[in-house]
């Protein structure tokens, strides 16, 4: 059998790595030592329109939000390589803007805020990921920061579409 965050159907070529295992993703995930790519496939996968895919891949789909609290730099990782990886739809990102990237900003947004400055600055992609976090638990100076260089193109009331 064929990991099926692995699967073609992804949009993209399948990582030749995680072919052909017997083990159920999430047990294959932690074998591998919990690579990002292999997780951002599986979380892709947990947004499939087919029921055994996303079942089977339901894991993943709070890893990237349960990390921003606990392991921030790791949940970092995970936005990062949803953003550049046109794979991951506006609908997508926006999933991730109010979960991972939201959290990881209130509960560290004073040693991230620079980092996420500089990214959307140079990204227009995380610019307007940006666009989509609520403060939450944020402080005023990072609430204040993040509202600065976010991109709020298409969040209100217009259909989303990241550039």
């Amino acid at each position: 059998a064929m990991d099926t965050c692995a699967a073609s159907h992804l949009g993209g070529a399948p990582n030749k790595r995680y072919l052909f295992d017997p083990m159920n993703t999430y047990q294959r995930w932690k074998e591998l030592g919990k690579p990002v790519d292999y997780l951002m496939e599986c979380w892709l996968a947990s947004q499939s329109s087919d029921l055994d895919t996303k079942r089977e891949n339901d894991w993943a789909f709070m890893e990237p939000a349960d990390e921003a609290r606990e392991n921030p730099d790791k949940a970092w990782e995970y936005i990062l390589f949803a953003v550049k990886d046109h794979r991951f739809s506006s609908a997508n990102l926006a999933v991730l803007a109010a979960g991972a990237l939201e959290d990881l900003l209130s509960h560290h947004g004073s040693t991230y805020i620079d980092r996420v400055e500089y990214q959307a600055r140079i990204n227009s992609r995380f610019a307007w990921m940006l666009g989509g976090v609520w403060k939450f638990q944020m402080t005023d100076e990072v609430w204040n920061r993040v509202q600065a260089v976010w991109d709020r193109h298409g969040w209100d009331g217009n259909t989303p579409t990241a550039q």
